[in-house]
Formats: C-alpha cells, structure tokens, sequence
C-alpha cells in the first residue's frame, strides 16, 4: 500500500518573460526553491499558475519542466482540468507519459453536470491511469460541488483516488469527508483549498496546497508541524500570520495572482507579470504588500533570492 499522502503541497505560479513567454529557466528555479525549503509536494498549474491562461502546448511544456525540475525529489501532480472529458483526459495520458506522479481533476467547468456525469467524467479521464489521482472540489468556481455519496463511488470504484483538495470551505463537509473517507480507505489524504491547518487538521485534513508557500514557505511548513505535533500555541500564531498573508495576497481583491507575483519580486524571487486580463498592481496596493511583509519579519525569515 503506498505512503498517504500528507503535508504542504506547493502551487507554483507560471513565470512569463517580458515578451509574454513562459520562462522556464525561472519555472525550474522555483520548483527547486520550494523543494529546498520543505515543500513535500507540488501540483501544477493551478489557479495561481494562471491554468486558464495557458496554450496546450504551454501546458504540455511546463509538464515536462515540472517532472524533470523534480527529479523525483517529491510527488508532481499535474492539473489536467478542462471544459470536456476528452481534453481532459489527453492531457492526463500525456501527464503519465511525462512521468507524473498523478494529476488532479476538477469537474467540468460551464457544463455544471450531474453527480451521475460528475463519475463518469472522473472515471473516463483517470480510470486506467497508472498514477495517482486528486479530485478538487470548487464549488463556488465551478458551480458544482463533489459530493459526499460521490465521494464514497469513486472511492470503491479508482484504487488510483489518492486525495482530494476541498475548496468548500464548509466545516461540515470537511468533517464528513475525513470521517467517511477514514472508514473507506485510510490511506487517503484530504486536503484543504488554503492554508487554514489549525481548524482541519483536527478532524482528519492531512495538509493544504499552499500559494503562500511561494511566498512564505518556512513559515507555513512551520503551522503544519505545529498542527501535527498538537503544538497548539506556535500553530496559532502560525496561523495568524499566514491568515494575514491570504487575506491580503489572495482574498482581498488584489487579482490573483498578482499579489502574490509582486510579493515575490519583494523577496528578489522575480516571475514576471501576469497575463491578461488580470491587471497589474497600483502604487498603494504595493506598498501594502511590501509593509505587510515587513510587519510579519519575512525578509528576515524567509530565503532572499532564489
């Protein structure tokens, strides 16, 4: 039986040249930052890779990137989400090719199928897969949500369903999820949409992804092993911290990514600019990033540079 899964899974943003390229000599460099400052795993592009912003072939490149970057140092997953069921599953052949650890699968956005479409979706694309497979659940993105019954049929039905990354930020739904999924398979990992590890971690969550792990990566590595050792003081504090990060890098009307891009840039970790149509930042939203950084001592305890 493989090893859960557990800990910080890094979300690598996609770096673009000033001719609107994507820069893959900084792509690398930043998989073999976060792997060096203890990202236990990293799956790509997501949100904050600006997937939807991104050529087929763009995508199919940096897949390449991401596995030979990693160079088996830690499981890669690949985000292979899209509109319909065989382009999905393309890029999802093409990812085990590659020599992916697994990919990771939201529903079909627009279609807001059915949970009867919904497991049929899942098992076209990733049925025979010899890697392993997330399901990302986004309902306020997609418009539909995994449910729990759903949850528990592909389960019995993929030995390949690894995880799941719970974007609902709903408590109960969360709670049940590590309950339902414990009894099924104990070996399965679920995962929360951010970094709040001191309220999942308790009822069964086995880590998070992580946008601010770019930013921040020790200290967010940190609030994981304080939850996980039931240092309850340091991972409360941990968390204040990183609540603060979220809310002004992604939650706080800043498009994201591009906070988070500017933040970086801060650190001497420069990626570029982000495509359109999200738009670069102003002057006073900088300078509320870069007093935020100096507020909580990151350029003191994080690494400068890459």
């Amino acid at each position: 039986m493989k090893e859960k899964l557990k800990g910080v899974m890094g979300a690598p943003i996609t770096p673009f040249t000033d001719q609107n390229k994507v820069d893959f000599d900084i792509f690398s460099k930043q998989i073999n930052f976060l792997i060096e400052n203890g990202i236990r795993m990293i799956s790509h592009p997501m949100h904050i890779g600006e997937s939807i912003n991104l050529s087929e072939k763009e995508q199919r490149d940096l897949v390449d990137c991401l596995v030979d970057s990693a160079d088996n140092r830690v499981p890669v997953f690949v985000n292979v989400s899209k509109a319909g069921t065989d382009l999905a599953r393309e890029l999802a052949l093409y990812s085990q090719s590659a020599g992916a650890s697994g990919v990771i699968l939201l529903p079909p956005y627009h279609w807001k199928p059915t949970q009867e479409g919904l497991f049929e979706h899942f098992v076209s694309v990733v049925g025979d897969l010899d890697i392993d497979f997330i399901a990302y659940n986004n309902p306020k993105n997609v418009q539909v949500e995994i449910g729990i019954d759903l949850l528990k049929r592909l389960i019995e039905k993929l030995p390949n369903f690894v995880g799941l990354k719970d974007a609902t930020f709903h408590m109960g739904f969360f709670t049940e999820a590590c309950r339902v999924t414990k009894d099924l398979n104990p070996n399965f990992s679920i995962f929360t949409g951010v970094e709040y590890l001191l309220t999942s971690m308790p009822v069964g969550g086995c880590g998070c992804y992580s946008a601010c792990s770019e930013v921040a990566p020790k200290l967010v590595n940190k609030l994981f092993d304080a939850c996980e050792n039931l240092n309850i003081p340091e991972a409360r504090e941990s968390q204040y911290k990183v609540k603060q990060l979220l809310e002004l890098l992604n939650e706080n009307h800043l498009r994201y990514p591009v906070g988070i891009k500017y933040a970086m840039e801060c650190l001497q970790r420069p990626v570029g600019h982000t495509r359109k149509p999200i738009m670069p930042l102003n002057d006073e939203e900088k300078k509320d990033i870069k007093n935020l950084l100096e507020k909580l001592d990151i350029f003191n305890t994080e690494q400068i540079g890459w």
